[in-house]
């Protein structure tokens, strides 16, 4: 792609994973910004030479503030196959995050129920079910530290709206930059300390193992773990 577009990490005649910048729409809103999904449509029909529509499917979304990984089908083959691959939680996604305050634990699991306010577009994090609210649960450990700031490696258990953001925040630890959880203050360029660091699954049709690695953001703190 274009030197000012996010970086394609895998790419063939299904399937297309991206590295998504924070600033990127995965997938157009009332914003008016350009949309992730048309630049990775746009950037097809140019190295193909396709003539009208581009066929791209909107597998998955990651909060705008967030960066990395982020998979599209390139035929409805195989966004119906990979569709059903997350669902079934069969694709395997691993986060790293960068936090200021140390976790409860060097490792553990963090269980509660999520309540999404809409209004708000937040969720909130129960120890026990209220109405409305669903299970969440992840598993996390420390990689790394730093003088002021902790690496975390994050395995999603459920998919639940801003699941991360919100578990981390009623564990004391709110993601660097994330204001709306608890952050205490913003990150240059408004993105949020999350990353979506690699993702496995089979393929959908060559039923072969994939597993990609997202780069880590171009900035001064993921440059502190750059050799983690």
């Amino acid at each position: 792609m274009k030197k000012d577009q996010p970086a394609i990490l895998y790419e063939d005649n299904h399937i297309i994973i991206v590295n998504k910048r924070s600033s990127d729409l995965v997938q157009g809103d009332g914003t008016g910004d350009e949309p992730l999904d048309d630049i990775v449509r746009a950037y097809i029909k140019e190295k193909y030479n396709k003539p009208g529509d581009v066929f791209l499917g909107v597998v998955h979304r990651l909060d705008r503030p967030v960066s990395g990984c982020v998979v599209y089908a390139r035929t409805s083959k195989a966004l119906s196959r990979l569709s059903e691959l997350f669902r079934t939680r069969e694709v395997k996604k691993h986060y790293w995050a960068i936090v200021t305050e140390r976790p409860p634990e060097d490792e553990g699991t963090l269980r509660s129920y999520l309540k999404k306010n809409e209004k708000q577009n937040k969720s909130y994090a129960f120890d026990r079910e209220v109405k409305g609210s669903k299970l969440a649960e992840l598993s996390y450990r420390i990689l790394a530290r730093s003088e002021r700031f902790y690496l975390l490696e994050i395995d999603l258990h459920t998919g639940r709206h801003h699941q991360i953001r919100a578990q981390l925040a009623a564990a004391g630890c709110p993601v660097k930059g994330d204001l709306k959880y608890g952050a205490k203050r913003s990150n240059e360029g408004g993105g949020i300390s999350l990353h979506s660091r690699r993702v496995s699954f089979i393929h959908p049709v060559k039923k072969e193992e994939i597993s990609v690695e997202a780069p880590l953001p171009d900035d001064r703190t993921w440059k502190l773990f750059k050799n983690v």
